[in-house]
């Protein structure tokens, strides 16, 4: 089944979705990665407040297959989780992009970059 890949969004390798208002990042999974995953029963959030640079451990998200962990794709502090994926995990499954997992505020100076949607697509064989 081909992916959804929204074109107004960046991507990365490792299968994370995000995007850039001002100095506020959201960050997701994509539909691809929560395919892979299948039935995701547990996304363990991390706090607010705590900074990631890019490529570190954002969180991870478990399913009935396996624990995968989700890499910040930006340098920042975490100012927002969407605590509702704590209560009802299965919320990726049903939508990975309406169901974001944080919000980040960007280290100043710090230049975000990711996939374009057609890139994405290509990297996942789904051109």
């Amino acid at each position: 089944m081909a992916s959804k890949v929204p074109e107004n969004l960046l991507y990365t390798k490792t299968h994370e979705w995000f995007s850039v208002d001002g100095d506020t990042v959201t960050v997701g999974i994509t539909d691809y990665a929560q395919q892979q995953l299948t039935d995701v029963v547990y996304v363990d959030l991390p706090k607010k407040g705590e900074r990631k640079r890019q490529g570190d451990v954002l969180l991870t998200v478990e399913s009935v297959k396996s624990a995968e962990d989700v890499f910040s794709p930006v340098t920042g502090e975490i100012i927002e989780v969407n605590e509702s994926l704590g209560k009802s995990p299965e919320l990726l499954n049903k939508d990975s992009y309406a169901n974001w997992l944080v919000k980040m505020r960007l280290e100043k100076g710090f230049k975000p970059q990711g996939m374009s949607a057609s890139e994405y697509r290509k990297f996942i064989g789904e051109e």
